[in-house]
């Protein structure tokens, strides 16, 4: 037999029945009442319909800030369904692409994951301030607050004291919301470098020759233009190092072509290395006046740890790799063969 509830229980149960289905009711009308407008006349119709939302936003303040940029929710009602489904703490601040027709319960759980555009921009190593600058000036997504300043204004703006910005930007992939300003990425990337430079710094080895944290930026950006081959970087930095030891000039290219600049057109020439000029290694001892380059993170702790070696000298075999030398003799050697092999090499392609 079928168990009967007594009368007296049958109005309690039909008013919770009728509450539970009014909840529901409400909870499922947050889903199907689309209030994100659909712009259906528009000839480019969207698939979606963006709107961004602003940190430390109540509820409330989301509510009008989402009204102002076009998608139709009640205050009130945005109000009570964040309660309903229980995110009103968690919802998110960003740049949103929400569905067209969209109800206020998928704008809420959409903002409660934090599921916002995310945009981004990739300093890769051993480019120079003037390719970075020119990579953040162009980037579509970002705000350029620093777009036209000069480097002496742009590195007040972050407060670095440095002679250059050169070198002072870690090459990273960075995230970041739609419409941020170019100068929070400048500062990302300029904190990133100082953590990871001044890591460096801290276990910098008896082989070392170096003065100071800076001095160890520039010989890193060096490193990082002259290695072919990565395993061969401590290698690379072992050879300037004893050179800085004995006084012998670094003579090395990339120094000279940093000084060209922009206008460098491929083609290092003689008059070239026989010019004088600050970032000139062949005609000036010591370290160029700054970096030439952004240096990786495995440069800075070559520059910082050379590998135990007394070679003064190294050629390329054509391969990416190096070939290592102690002595003039040796390395003219050296230059000898591997150059020739390449010039022959390339001969022979010709024919």
């Amino acid at each position: 037999m079928r168990k009967k509830f007594p009368n007296r229980w049958k109005m309690p149960l039909r008013i919770v029945a009728i509450g539970v289905f009014a909840l529901l009711l409400m909870v499922a009308s947050l889903f199907l009442w689309g209030v994100v407008p659909d712009q259906s006349n528009e000839a480019d119709k969207p698939e979606v319909y963006r709107a961004k939302v602003l940190p430390k936003s109540s509820v409330a303040s989301i509510a009008s800030q989402l009204q102002k940029q076009g998608i139709a929710v009640n205050g009130l009602v945005f109000q009570l369904g964040a309660r309903l489904l229980n995110v009103s703490g968690k919802l998110k601040p960003g740049t949103y692409r929400f569905p067209l027709n969209a109800g206020i319960g998928t704008i809420l759980l959409q903002m409660a994951r934090g599921e916002s555009i995310k945009e981004s921009i990739t300093f890769v190593p051993g480019i120079t301030i003037w390719q970075l600058r020119h990579l953040v000036d162009t980037h579509p997504a970002l705000t350029h607050d620093t777009r036209g300043m000069s480097s002496e204004q742009l590195r007040a703006q972050l407060g670095l004291d440095y002679p250059s910005l050169e070198g002072l930007f870690f090459p990273d992939t960075y995230t970041f919301d739609p419409d941020e300003s170019d100068l929070v990425i400048y500062r990302r990337a300029a904190d990133a470098m100082h953590k990871n430079w001044t890591k460096a710094w801290q276990v910098n080895s008896k082989q070392s020759t170096l003065k100071s944290p800076y001095e160890l930026l520039i010989l890193a950006s060096i490193v990082e233009k002259e290695t072919g081959k990565a395993s061969e970087r401590s290698h690379i930095a072992a050879v300037f190092h004893n050179r800085l030891q004995i006084g012998m000039r670094l003579q090395t290219d990339p120094t000279v072509i940093y000084g060209i600049g922009p206008r460098f057109d491929g083609n290092l020439r003689k008059s070239d290395l026989r010019r004088d000029a600050p970032y000139n290694t062949y005609m000036r001892a010591g370290l160029p006046p700054t970096p030439i380059a952004i240096p990786s993170q495995e440069s800075l702790t070559a520059a910082a740890n050379p590998a135990a070696s007394n070679a003064l000298y190294f050629v390329s075999k054509g391969d990416g790799s190096s070939y290592f030398s102690r002595s003039l003799s040796e390395h003219e050697k050296a230059v000898d063969r591997y150059q020739r092999r390449q010039q022959s090499s390339a001969s022979a392609k010709v024919k």
